[in-house]
């Protein structure tokens, strides 16, 4: 499983405007509605639902939010670099600037795992985060976050 497996061009967010963990996860989910032809509603919901059982902020101002629809084919990214840092309950306490969003279907099962398990050792990446922070367009953030797959392999 590579990122590349999980994100387009598309699916990168270069500056999302929000000012709270609700309202990031509501325009994550406007935006892979439109992504994955699934209600907005429908991936805000099993998002909250997630973040209920525990924050999806893993630190160093890195989340991944994630969940699982019945109606998706297959896995579908979002990644966002947020204009601002904040809130999201993360275990370190520190400030969320870097979103990436993963659903999967309900059928996923180890796929799911596995994308979560590649996209958290990519952002573990103290390195490879800075760039993404110094990055000011989708491209340049798609570019990075799979050009780097090939240095951390599953």
């Amino acid at each position: 499983m590579e990122i590349v497996d999980l994100i387009t061009p598309k699916s990168v967010i270069a500056n999302l405007r929000a000012t709270s963990k609700k309202q990031a996860l509501q325009e994550l989910a406007r935006f892979a509605a439109g992504l994955t032809g699934e209600q907005e509603r429908a991936i805000f919901e099993v998002l909250l639902e997630r973040e209920r059982l525990g924050t999806t902020g893993v630190g160093a101002g890195v989340a991944i939010p994630h969940g699982k629809l019945a109606g998706l084919k297959h896995l579908y990214g979002v990644f966002a670099r947020l204009e601002t840092p904040i809130d999201f309950e993360s275990v370190d306490e520190q400030p969320v600037d870097l979103i990436f969003l993963l659903l999967a279907p309900e059928s996923a099962g180890a796929d799911h795992l596995k994308a979560l398990a590649r996209v958290s050792r990519l952002l573990r990446d103290r390195e490879m985060c800075e760039k993404l922070r110094g990055s000011d367009t989708g491209d340049a953030i798609y570019a990075l976050l799979t050009d780097m797959s090939t240095s951390h392999a599953a």
